[in-house]
């Protein structure tokens, strides 16, 4: 702290206060659960900072999950290097906007004329430290020619005599992939120049995620310790491993009941919604599904989530699969449940989006309007799928033109005919005009040409258990890839 000029000794002025401070220890471990080092750092109180005195604005972006798979996908079909940069102490480098002081920490020792320490820099626990930091270091990457790109604020993009580089940022985090090594290796200097880094090569493990090489050239995303870890915190490790995430004949439906169920009903919920999001669109529609009954939750919802983690026992080591290929494959899929929600007769959307043969993207969202039709409910899931499908197309048409490729086109498949026809002409009129204007979108986008409507049969529909309870070890031959494409 005393070289990065973080504090500087003050005398605490009349009206001000100083903010508490606290030293936290932490053990840093390896992808395998190992022990990496010890770690012990310094941290402000923040909760006791004040809105307009202390800090102002907090927000600080981060790279998102499918930015990360993305890259990651485009990366092993062009069969660029990833490497791995981490960020040491790296908050300490945001400067202060604010004039905010704190208590001297324990073990620090100032002349008797000081009572306090000026934060110079920020330091964790600030209220906007995640921002600073992030101000600081989009500046200088700026600064050294790489641009932001226009989808994501944590993806630079730099080009230069026909080759292209790219970091991601995730806090503290960073991956730099490119077609060119010099240039990687350049820009891993520029950034060693300004920040201190500790280089771990080759990415093998980001965010709790491993990157697992396979020998045809693809890559596996998978989650094995965190599965290990939530299943361990809920007292499920010893748990009988079952073939599917939710239970066939159950359906689930709200309570009135004053009490709830004395179980970390929440906590668990929070915990399976990570792995969803990151790695597994497998368990998407369960984790949505018992994520419904939050507000009050009883005996028969926590037994709900409980056959997760049954279902989690048995697939620890499944993830998703990223094989090269001659061509950028790249589709989507949209789907819908109708009247799926016994409660109120509601239904589910469901969206995937295929890269390189396996999803990218993933969503499953209950509907907010009660539909009159399947075909109603398809019209309102395409409109869910196409506003996900807009944004992830052009930022793979963003990176892949960086690589002097063309972008595929968003082609979507759709297995209800009835909606198909719907977004090319006002079919139906009177059974279709009491849809919500918000969604009629979808026309003007394949009117222009955005984006391309396919038929597909629903026994080769991908989003399928985006929307509905499946027995997946009772699926026939065809309805299986539904499933096995994620693994």
């Amino acid at each position: 702290m005393r070289l990065r000029g973080v504090f500087r000794a003050a005398k605490l002025p009349n009206g001000q206060r100083a903010i508490g401070t606290k030293w936290v220890f932490k053990i840093k471990r390896k992808a395998d659960g190992s022990i990496e080092k010890y770690k012990a750092r310094l941290v402000a109180k923040g909760f006791r900072q004040k809105y307009g005195i202390d800090y102002t604005e907090t927000f600080s972006p981060v790279v998102k999950y499918v930015t990360l798979r993305m890259v990651i996908a485009i990366s092993k079909h062009f069969g660029w290097p990833i490497d791995q940069l981490d960020v040491v102490t790296a908050f300490l480098y945001g400067v202060m906007k604010e004039q905010v002081f704190c208590v001297i920490p324990e073990g620090v020792e100032l002349d008797s004329t000081f009572d306090c320490l000026e934060l110079v820099k920020s330091i964790y626990g600030l209220k906007q430290a995640s921002r600073v930091w992030n101000e600081t270091f989009d500046e200088y990457v700026c600064s050294i020619g790489f641009q932001v790109s226009d989808f994501d604020p944590c993806l630079y993009i730099k080009t230069s005599d026909g080759h292209c580089v790219f970091i991601l940022v995730y806090v503290d985090d960073v991956l730099v992939t490119g077609s060119s090594l010099e240039l990687i290796a350049q820009t891993k200097n520029d950034l060693k120049t300004r920040f201190e880094m500790t280089d771990s090569g080759k990415c093998a493990f980001v965010l709790g995620i491993e990157l697992l090489d396979g020998e045809d050239g693809s890559v596996t995303l998978c989650q094995r310790r965190y599965v290990d870890d939530i299943l361990k915190r809920f007292g499920m490790d010893d748990c009988k491993a079952v073939a599917s995430p939710v239970d066939m004949s159950s359906r689930l439906v709200s309570s009135d009941a004053t009490t709830k169920v004395d179980a970390p009903f929440r906590e668990a919920v929070g915990a399976l919604m990570h792995l969803t999001t990151a790695t597994r669109p497998d368990t998407a529609f369960a984790v949505g599904y018992v994520s419904r009954f939050m507000e009050n939750p009883q005996e028969e919802h926590w037994v709900a989530v409980k056959r997760i983690f049954r279902y989690l026992q048995g697939t620890k080591t499944h993830g998703i699969c990223y094989k090269p290929s001659a061509r950028i494959d790249f589709r989507g899929y949209s789907d819908a449940d109708w009247a799926g929600d016994l409660t109120d007769r509601k239904s589910t959307s469901g969206y995937t989006f295929m890269l390189l043969g396996a999803p990218v993207s993933w969503g499953s969202k209950k509907q907010p309007s009660v539909s009159l039709s399947t075909s109603e409910a398809e019209y309102i899931a395409l409109s869910l799928a196409i506003q996900e499908g807009k944004w992830i197309h052009r930022l793979l048409c963003e990176i892949v033109m960086a690589a002097n490729e063309e972008g595929p086109e968003l082609m979507i498949h759709e297995d209800n005919q009835s909606c198909i026809k719907m977004t090319k002409n006002p079919v139906n009129h009177g059974r279709a005009k009491h849809i919500d204007i918000k969604y009629h979108h979808i026309r003007d986008e394949v009117k222009r040409g955005e984006v391309k409507l396919k038929y597909c049969e629903t026994a080769v529909m991908l989003a399928d258990i985006m929307t509905k309870v499946m027995n997946f070890r009772l699926l026939g031959p065809s309805a299986k890839r539904k499933v096995n494409i994620y693994l």
